[in-house]
């Protein structure tokens, strides 16, 4: 069986990841997407499994004492991580896994699973992006300034990833996100050569 593939997508707060994402996974069946564990207590209408692991403190200590996060960080008192077996057992059963997360966490992820394939949203430009933030209405101006400081900081990240898409439509950019997985399923991997040509070689 085919391996699946591991897509990392990262990008600046305002470049639509989540909703280019969300079109991406309406259209592809065999995608699963990465549940993050965290230590901070439940909200309203969270579901355990769903929408985050809900861990103790000690628990998620040990889990990454243990190895079994791809990667993790403390964020304003709460840990967060990403679990590293869901992630193996879905690529290993042949399902892609899809993983939104910060250029912090995907350069994390890629000193443990260089084999990833990694993409940054980008805004259309600077001034487009401070629009989307400020049209949000939901961030103080001092937020907006610091997103956008940010984001730059973000961008300078862009030569460590295998693909940038520019999300000036989100109908294109979704459709070029759907490509380059596509595409991706493709690709000669290392080790894969000489099964191929064993395999075409059995039938001559």
């Amino acid at each position: 069986m085919k391996k699946g593939r591991l897509f990392v997508v990262s990008g600046p707060s305002g470049t639509g990841k989540c909703t280019i994402i969300s079109r991406v996974m309406e259209r592809l069946e065999n995608v699963s997407l990465s549940i993050s564990a965290t230590t901070r207590a439940p909200r309203a209408g969270d579901v355990d499994g769903v929408d985050y692991y809900f861990l103790t403190e000690e628990e998620f200590i040990n889990r990454a004492d243990e190895g079994r996060f791809l990667e993790h960080a403390c964020v304003h008192g709460y840990y967060y991580g990403t679990p590293l077996d869901p992630v193996t057992e879905t690529v290993e059963s042949g399902r892609d896994m899809i993983l939104e997360i910060d250029v912090q966490g995907a350069m994390k992820v890629k000193e443990k699973y260089n084999e990833g394939v990694y993409i940054f949203i980008l805004p259309p430009s600077m001034k487009v992006l401070r629009e989307r933030l400020t049209g949000r209405g939901t961030d103080a101006p001092d937020v907006i300034e610091r997103r956008m400081n940010n984001a730059l900081g973000e961008i300078a990240y862009i030569d460590r990833y295998d693909y940038g898409v520019v999300n000036d439509d989100l109908d294109s950019a979704a459709e070029q996100v759907l490509d380059i997985i596509k595409a991706e399923h493709c690709r000669v991997l290392d080790g894969e050569a000489d099964k191929i040509i064993s395999e075409y070689g059995e039938e001559n």
